[in-house]
């Protein structure tokens, strides 16, 4: 048995039985205008590490010491004010809870939250959760952290990194009719604040391929030209050991801490499953075929999907997570951040 959520004031369960993983790095990402999944995979849940919720606080308000005590280094248009530790879980695996029908408000297609809690328990009557399914928003319900209890089951087992490897369950980057993924791009968006730290404001130098494809051009239009480059390269289990000025590095999806190389290069953390995209790439057909195709060779049936544009990580997911490295006070970096700011595509 895995962990069930309760109502803290009578004790329904208000979740099947789910078992923690890493928080999602797409979690507070907006995209496009359709209906997303779930971002959470059933019987699973993450916890949200930092303050989520309103009111919601003007930066002026907080001011700079305010916000740097709550993490956050540089300006955002406001911060929110409610609790740590909202927990997250797919809508399927909530139980015993039922619509508050005034706080059912939303933009377009569905809930967006901005009433606050949405869900109440069926029992007693006390908003416990909010379902969020607009469009944009990936579909979640998030319960308050101050109106429900975990109720623990056993430890679960955490997957070595070697049997991660071998399973190989990564997310591919295009998705049909050729639109990038709007996982790698939140995972990208992530990842580019932290190589930016990590370059230390000189040029990186990446591999061909693909992640030169993700990462190569926002790095050439942000950091500046003429200095001698640090070399960025892919390292974790099953890869050959390197020695890269840069290594990005995957991230455990149970736990969430990253791959530690042996030699101890600066690290940039990627979800695993992106990451095993970006170090195992997958252009074969999984049809049988006598045979099969001999490698470096690519199937002409079904075609594989190519994107129809030039890939740009999340311009908002990088800048959330900039703000909240303490690396972006350097003056080089804060206007990198501050020009990341004003434009509305990084490229």
């Amino acid at each position: 048995m895995a962990d069930v959520f309760v109502c803290d004031r009578c004790g329904t369960e208000l979740t099947v039985p789910v078992s923690r993983v890493a928080f999602p790095v797409r979690a507070r990402q907006l995209y496009g205008h359709e209906m997303l999944p779930a971002l959470m995979e059933s019987g699973t849940y993450a916890v949200d590490p930092e303050r989520r919720g309103g009111p919601w606080r003007p930066w002026g308000e907080v001011g700079e010491e305010g916000a740097a005590a709550e993490g956050v280094f540089a300006p955002v248009h406001a911060l929110p004010s409610g609790p740590p530790g909202a927990v997250v879980v797919a809508p399927g695996d909530i139980r015993g809870t039922v619509l508050i029908p005034d706080r059912c408000d939303g933009y377009c297609l569905g809930l967006d939250g901005r009433d606050g809690p949405n869900l109440a328990c069926e029992e007693c009557g006390r908003p416990v959760a909010t379902r969020m399914d607009d469009c944009s928003i990936w579909q979640a319900v998030w319960l308050e952290p101050t109106a429900v209890r975990r109720v623990p089951g056993p430890a679960p087992r955490i997957t070595d990194w070697g049997t991660l490897v071998e399973e190989r369950i990564s997310t591919p980057p295009v998705e049909q009719p050729g639109y990038w993924s709007p996982q790698w791009e939140a995972a990208a968006g992530v990842a580019l604040a932290h190589l930016l730290v990590a370059s230390s404001g000189a040029p990186v130098a990446l591999p061909e391929g693909l992640l030169t494809d993700v990462f190569g051009r926002v790095l050439h239009a942000l950091l500046p030209a003429g200095r001698p480059a640090r070399a960025a390269a892919l390292a974790g289990p099953g890869l050959p050991a390197a020695a890269p000025g840069i290594a990005l590095v995957p991230a455990h999806p149970q736990t969430g801490e990253p791959w530690q190389p042996p030699a101890g290069p600066a690290t940039v953390p990627l979800p695993a499953d992106v990451w095993l995209g970006l170090a195992f790439p997958e252009d074969r057909s999984r049809l049988p075929v006598t045979g099969g195709l001999p490698r470096d060779v690519q199937r002409d049936d079904p075609l594989p999907l190519h994107p129809n544009w030039l890939f740009r990580p999340d311009r908002d997911v990088f800048l959330y997570t900039l703000a909240r490295l303490p690396a972006v006070r350097q003056p080089w970096l804060r206007r990198i951040y501050d020009r990341a700011r004003k434009n509305f595509l990084l490229v």
